[in-house]
């Protein structure tokens, strides 16, 4: 059984949700929802930075214990950074959110494409820094 999901998809508000469904499917029922969030944030700064209807390629890997996540798209100068957000401000979460779910996150540039990945632990009791202190602000 292949344990790899991969979506061409272009990155329009209405591929968020066909992304979390497909996700949600592969991983199968009691899934952590860390995954499907990790794959919004993603596709959502895809949007956000390369513009509607960039052509982007969503890879999942493996279904066990680590999951990793991974999208690739055309263009390789675009290196997402993660900015201090205050209060008020009404975007600019998504990687320090990936950064709290994820064990790792990274970017990998080529010549044509990068790929911003994470890896997630299946158990949304193992993130790296612990998903009570997530939920608790702790």
């Amino acid at each position: 059984m292949n344990s790899d999901l991969t979506l061409h998809l272009l990155a329009t508000p209405d591929s968020v949700p066909l992304a979390r469904h497909a996700v949600r499917a592969h991983l199968g029922p009691g899934a952590s929802p860390d995954a499907e969030l990790c794959v919004s944030e993603l596709l959502t700064n895809a949007l956000a930075h390369l513009g509607h209807g960039t052509a982007v390629t969503l890879r999942v890997t493996g279904r066990a214990a680590r999951t990793r996540v991974e999208l690739t798209d055309p263009d390789p100068r675009a290196r997402p950074v993660r900015r201090d957000t205050t209060d008020g401000d009404e975007s600019g979460r998504g990687l320090a959110l990936l950064d709290a779910l994820a064990l790792q996150w990274g970017v990998i540039q080529g010549p044509g494409s990068k790929t911003v990945w994470c890896e997630l632990e299946l158990d949304p009791g193992h993130s790296r820094h612990g998903r009570v202190a997530l939920i608790t602000g702790g």
